[in-house]
């Protein structure tokens, strides 16, 4: 039972998005990952959020670019979750995605993340934390994943 959903506003948004599926498998975090548009397919979104919900969805991921309304229209139709992920897809490096994505009227949040690929993975780590709050076990891998990053950067860090 998928207790994440990813949604892209387009195919092309895949490769920026997977590390964010990534790191949800590492951490064996379940999710389901699609495409679906707030624009050109409203009906499709709706109808997967209520899916998703009745499936035990506890957070939704979005990742879209340009108008990059996707993540602002879940968070319209649920009380869960929603973590948007800006997409550069336009000759405005993303500008128009992130400010799309970060300026939501209040009542309906949108955590917003980094562009692209670190936003995904940001995406990934940040919707951890919100299952860790229920979750021990989770919790434990995430502090050890951390204590390993430590470590990378001492051993880095003594090497030069």
């Amino acid at each position: 039972m998928p207790k994440v959903a990813i949604f892209m506003g387009s195919k092309s948004d895949l490769e920026k998005v997977k590390p964010c599926a990534q790191i949800l498998e590492m951490l064996e975090i379940d999710y389901k990952m699609t495409i679906t548009s707030a624009h050109r397919t409203p009906e499709r979104t709706y109808n997967l959020i209520k899916e998703m919900e009745k499936k035990g969805c506890q957070v939704f991921i979005c990742a879209a670019g340009m108008a990059a309304h996707l993540a602002g229209v879940v968070a319209s139709k649920t009380v869960k979750p929603v973590i948007g992920i800006p997409i550069s897809a336009s000759s405005l490096g993303g500008m128009d995605a992130l400010l799309s994505t970060v300026q939501m009227p209040p009542g309906f949040p949108v955590g917003t993340v980094a562009l692209d690929k670190a936003g995904a993975k940001n995406a990934a780590w940040f919707t951890a934390q919100i299952l860790a709050l229920t979750d021990a076990s989770l919790a434990q891998k995430i502090a050890n994943f951390r204590e390993e990053m430590k470590k990378e950067v001492e051993k880095a860090a003594n090497e030069l």
